[in-house]
C-alpha cells in the first residue's frame, strides 16, 4: 500500500442509504460519503460511482433521501443493498422518498443544487429539504462497519483499496473463515458454503482468509 493510500485511510466515513425511486417501486444504495457542507439552510455533499443504477434515478428525479445506517442496522441488509439490490427492501415512504426500516438513527429529505464529476464518482451537493428523527441508535461508522461487523465492500465504494499480494497470500494459507470474492460475505467453517445467503454466488467463489477483509 502507498503512502496515500495509508494516510487516505485516516478520513472518517459513516454508511447510508441513498434511496429514489424507480417509477413507483423503491429503489437504492449502499455509499459511505455524506457529509454537510454548510449549516445555514444546510447543503449536504455525496458521492455516488457513476455505474449505479440509483445514481441515473437520481440524475433523472432531482431528489434523494438519506437513511443514517446505525450499529444496529444487520450486516445483511447492509451487504444486499451494497452488493446485490436496492429493490424489494422494507421501506417507508417520506415525502415520496423510500427511507429504509432497518434502525436508522435518521433521515434526510433532500433536492440535489449541483452536480460535478470525477473519473469514476459523480459528487452531488443538495439542500436538505426535510430531516427526520428514527431510531434511537448510535450511528454506523465505516471502522465499525470494518473491524466489528467485518463487513466488505464493493470496488466501486470511493474508498475502495485492493487487497494486496500478502493479504491474498494469508487468505489462502488460512482454514475456517471463508469469504465471498463477490459480496464480502464471511462464512466460518471446514469448507466453502455451496452457495452464497447473501448474493448467490458459487462455492468456487468463496476464498479463505486471514485477518479482517479489507474496505
Amino acid at each position: 500500500m502507498d503512502i496515500k493510500a495509508k494516510v487516505l485511510r485516516n478520513l472518517s466515513y459513516g454508511l447510508y442509504l441513498i434511496g429514489v425511486m424507480d417509477g413507483e417501486r423503491p429503489c437504492g444504495c449502499i455509499v459511505n460519503t455524506v457529509f454537510q457542507v454548510t449549516s445555514e439552510n444546510p447543503i449536504v455533499a455525496i458521492s455516488m460511482n457513476k455505474n449505479n443504477y440509483t445514481w441515473e434515478l437520481l440524475e433523472r428525479e432531482g431528489r434523494f433521501a438519506v437513511s443514517i445506517l446505525s450499529e444496529k442496522t444487520r450486516k445483511e441488509v447492509i451487504q444486499k443493498l451494497g452488493f446485490v439490490s436496492g429493490r424489494d427492501h422494507d421501506y417507508t415512504m417520506r415525502d415520496g422518498l423510500p427511507v429504509l426500516n432497518e434502525q436508522c438513527c435518521g433521515a434526510l429529505i433532500c433536492k440535489v443544487v449541483s452536480v460535478t464529476e470525477t473519473p469514476t464518482h459523480m459528487v452531488v451537493l443538495a439542500s436538505v429539504a426535510e430531516a427526520y428523527e428514527l431510531a434511537a441508535t448510535v450511528p454506523m461508522t465505516y471502522r465499525y462497519y470494518h473491524e466489528v461487523i467485518r463487513g466488505g465492500a464493493p470496488k466501486n465504494a470511493p474508498s475502495y483499496i485492493a487487497p494486496e499480494k500478502e493479504e491474498k497470500e494469508n487468505r489462502q494459507a488460512s482454514a475456517g473463515r471463508w469469504v465471498c470474492d463477490v459480496c464480502g460475505y464471511v462464512y466460518e467453517g471446514e469448507a466453502a458454503p455451496e452457495k452464497c445467503p447473501v448474493c448467490g454466488a458459487p462455492a468456487e467463489k468463496f476464498v479463505e482468509q486471514a485477518g479482517d477483509m479489507t474496505w
